[in-house]
């Protein structure tokens, strides 16, 4: 038996269920900067859950900036429960976006998370805004450089 079919596949019903409610939780970079580019924005916020140097190095377009670890009754409290909040982080090496969509659930908010996260934003091409959007002479040649360079969790 090949190891790809160790373990049975599920049923097409099972699969239904399960991936349907994978997509009730996360967003791919892609779906996110075609709303984005298209002016749809109506029912989401896009959040940056790493701590503030790292909002500021570089961030998606238009996001807020709320660190998890400072997220609280008191601190979201003017935040609009009506929306659902798409939170991100470095990539998938850092859970600041899960620590975050947990902490912003357990607090009565609708949530889901951008997968790849910032890393996986920037290699696809889009557009991000920060200190790392702004590339040196030497990142200039090689977008992978200017985009990604120094990208980290700071979580």
């Amino acid at each position: 038996m090949t190891r790809t079919l160790a373990f049975p596949a599920a049923t097409p019903e099972a699969a239904v269920k399960y991936f349907g409610a994978e997509l009730g939780f996360e967003v791919d970079p892609d779906d996110l900067v075609r709303d984005l580019d298209a002016g749809r924005t109506d029912g989401y916020v896009v959040v940056e859950t790493r701590a503030p140097e790292a909002f500021a190095q570089a961030h998606i377009p238009g996001a807020i900036n709320l660190p998890y670890r400072d997220l609280t009754p008191e601190t979201t409290a003017h935040l609009d429960r009506d929306v659902v909040y798409v939170c991100y982080c470095e990539s998938t090496n850092c859970n600041a976006a899960t620590k975050g969509a947990l902490k912003l659930a357990e607090l009565g908010f609708k949530v889901k998370r951008l997968s790849g996260g910032i890393t996986s934003w920037i290699a696809a091409g889009h557009p991000i805004e920060g200190t790392a959007a702004q590339p040196t002479a030497k990142q200039a040649t090689a977008r992978q450089a200017t985009t990604t360079q120094g990208i980290r969790c700071a979580c």
